[in-house]
């Protein structure tokens, strides 16, 4: 597969993050060697990871600096746990005082690690908390999903806190996870063997209709690189502003309104057919084409 065509969904964190950044940029803080790992996977006596599913670091892309935290979905599903929420936050606080171009978090997460439910639970809120303030600063965040977890649980919250949201159609979002639902609710409720219907209710064609992804791009390494960085020039040319009220009402009125008008539909193709003239193409049309036909920027 040459350098052009590898794909992000199948690639690791660390494949994505040489295939994102200007070469032999990137400096990876809490590297392997330090032997960083989780106490309480150690206290079960279950497998650790020297990054414990999370690599975190600085580097340039295009020559602008960033920072970078990349999750490892392969990894107890890219889950959070203390010490993989903590590197995340330590990566978040450096950004307030080095105040680089942008923070790029790549997602690829089920959301809290079973294993240290109430750390990570605590560790998702001080996620949210840092992210907040991170943008609060001026200094935007973007989320990049695209990987074979998805973006679900708190991930799925804090991919959605980000100024942006860029997806790829094989990538997912949102809160409770098919799996979660199926087992909660029933098989009837929601199959989550059924891969073209998690797609249709999660993936990112019907996020990026909703306006839940802001770009929508394909499954390519070079191609979230591109979306990254054109949001960081546009970044610059218009800077982050911290969210008013008014603009807070804004876009809970614009929910509601959401909320009222697809109320009833149980599945992406009931909301594609009130937007696209051939909705039953959605799944065989090109991010290009969806882009064009949605009428949202390829």
């Amino acid at each position: 597969m040459s350098g052009h065509q590898i794909s992000y969904f199948e690639a690791s964190a660390r494949k994505r993050i040489s295939g994102l950044v200007d070469a032999d940029s990137f400096t990876e803080f809490c590297p392997p060697e330090l032997r960083i790992t989780s106490p309480h996977l150690a206290l079960l006596d279950t497998p650790l990871a020297f990054d414990d599913g999370v690599i975190v670091g600085n580097a340039t892309l295009s020559g602008h600096t960033v920072m970078i935290a990349a999750q490892e979905g392969r990894f107890y599903g890219g889950s959070v746990g203390e010490v993989h929420g903590a590197k995340i936050c330590g990566l978040l606080a450096k950004a307030l005082s080095e105040r680089p171009a942008a923070v790029l978090l790549l997602a690829d997460s089920g959301g809290v690690r079973l294993h240290e439910a109430n750390a990570g639970l605590i560790a998702l809120s001080e996620i949210v908390r840092a992210v907040l303030q991170v943008q609060a600063a001026g200094i935007p965040v973007f989320a990049l999903v695209g990987g074979s977890c998805g973006a679900f649980g708190g991930m799925g919250i804090v991919a959605r806190l980000c100024a942006e949201v860029v997806m790829s159609e094989q990538g997912r979002l949102g809160l409770s996870g098919p799996e979660v639902i199926e087992t909660v609710k029933g098989v009837d409720e929601f199959d989550s063997r059924d891969r073209a219907l998690v797609w249709r209710v999660t993936g990112g064609k019907l996020r990026r209709t909703l306006g839940e992804a802001t770009l929508l791009v394909d499954d390519l390494i070079p191609a979230f690189r591109l979306a990254a960085i054109q949001l960081i020039e546009q970044y610059q040319l218009n800077p982050l502003a911290a969210d008013d009220l008014n603009t807070l009402l804004t876009a809970q009125k614009t929910l509601v309104n959401r909320g009222a008008r697809f109320d009833r539909a149980r599945d992406g193709k009931e909301i594609w057919q009130e937007i696209f003239s051939e909705p039953g193409r959605i799944s065989e049309m090109t991010v290009a084409e969806f882009n064009r036909q949605a009428g949202v920027p390829a």
